[in-house]
């Protein structure tokens, strides 16, 4: 009984020991700390939409699958659009315009849309032969300095201070022009890689009605500075990948070089000139193989025989090259060789079967 009692007691006694050291570390433990909203924000990456750079778990998730593919073609394709955008603004506004490529890059199309400022104006223009849709996206600083340069206003090399303001109905007509006159030449810049057609859909003015993709879709983003007498602003291009997918072969090959415009008379004269000239054709009468020894024994008057018969095709060949093949006969007194095979002819004749098989592939 006594032993009983001692477990009994000192499990009280366990019990309150216990008991007596979770007060103490209820008096010493210090106050639980709550996550403010920015600090959320920022370990979920959701902290100040429309930055360049996000952290957090969705940095990690948005940029997992989001991969650059470069693409040589669609750069020689803005450099173009530059120059001739350069010379058709100039034309537009008659004042000094100055154009560059600032940035080509992929970015997810939801993520673009979040770094538009309001007010905006997007343009959307569709691809006719590839049915398919992108953006065009006008700054408002630019859309300003378009006002004051078209219509007479300060003549200021100071940057505009945007309003907030919605645009007037002038301000989105000019836009609209300035667009049209971007697509034209657009076009004209894509003509090289494929035949299309760029032209104007509508307008937005609100970020989400210009959704023509999935957000999570990638696009290729495009930044063009427009200067117009020392201020101006940024035209941006943002293509998804799955608009330009059909001639997507042809952007991701390597430039080699453009095409120079020749001088056409002088093609004709060397055409001419190379069609008259004069060649040597040298017919092989027969061929055989023979010790060195004998063909050493040879003087004039020897004979050799052939095992060439008078059926048996001859080679006409023109600086080492096979062009005719032939019966030797005899004609006025001359030896001569009919033509049974062309080989020129043949060889052309494949080459054009050739193109045209690769017309009927690409098509």
């Amino acid at each position: 009984m006594s032993d009983a009692a001692e477990e009994e007691l000192s499990d009280e006694e366990l019990a309150a020991q216990w008991a007596a050291e979770g007060e103490i570390d209820e008096e010493n433990k210090e106050p639980e700390r709550i996550l403010s909203q920015d600090e959320i924000d920022n370990l979920l990456g959701s902290a100040g939409v429309g930055a360049k750079e996000s952290g957090g778990i969705n940095f990690l998730i948005n940029n997992s699958k989001l991969s650059h593919e470069r693409l040589p073609m669609l750069e020689v394709v803005f450099d173009r659009l530059v120059r001739n955008l350069t010379t058709s603004l100039r034309n537009f506004t008659s004042s000094t315009v100055d154009l560059s490529v600032d940035e080509m890059t992929s970015v997810r199309f939801g993520d673009y849309l979040d770094t538009v400022s309001l007010p905006a104006l997007l343009t959307v223009f569709k691809a006719e032969e590839w049915e398919t849709l992108s953006l065009l996206y006008v700054e408002t600083g630019l859309v300003y300095t378009l006002v004051d340069t078209l219509l007479g206003g300060k003549n200021e090399t100071a940057e505009l201070k945007v309003e907030g303001r919605p645009f007037t109905s002038i301000e989105r007509g000019l836009v609209k022009e300035l667009a049209d006159i971007i697509l034209i030449d657009f076009t004209q810049a894509f003509s090289s890689i494929a035949p299309v057609t760029f032209s104007y859909d509508r307008m937005e003015t609100t970020p989400r009605f210009a959704a023509i993709v999935r957000p999570v879709d990638a696009a290729i983003l495009v930044n063009v500075r427009i200067t117009m007498e020392g201020r101006g602003g940024n035209v941006q291009f943002c293509i998804p990948y799955a608009s330009i997918e059909p001639v997507r072969d042809q952007i991701v090959q390597m430039f080699m070089g453009e095409k120079s415009g020749g001088d056409s008379m002088w093609s004709g004269h060397l055409q001419s000139e190379v069609w008259d000239a004069e060649v040597e054709v040298d017919t092989i009468l027969g061929e055989m193989s023979i010790p060195l020894g004998e063909a050493l024994k040879w003087k004039v008057g020897s004979q050799i025989v052939l095992r060439t018969k008078p059926q048996s095709l001859l080679k006409a060949s023109v600086g080492g090259f096979k062009i005719l093949e032939g019966k030797a006969g005899r004609r006025d007194g001359f030896v001569s060789l009919r033509v049974e095979q062309n080989m020129i002819q043949k060889k052309l004749q494949r080459i054009y079967e050739d193109q045209q098989n690769h017309k009927k592939e690409t098509s």
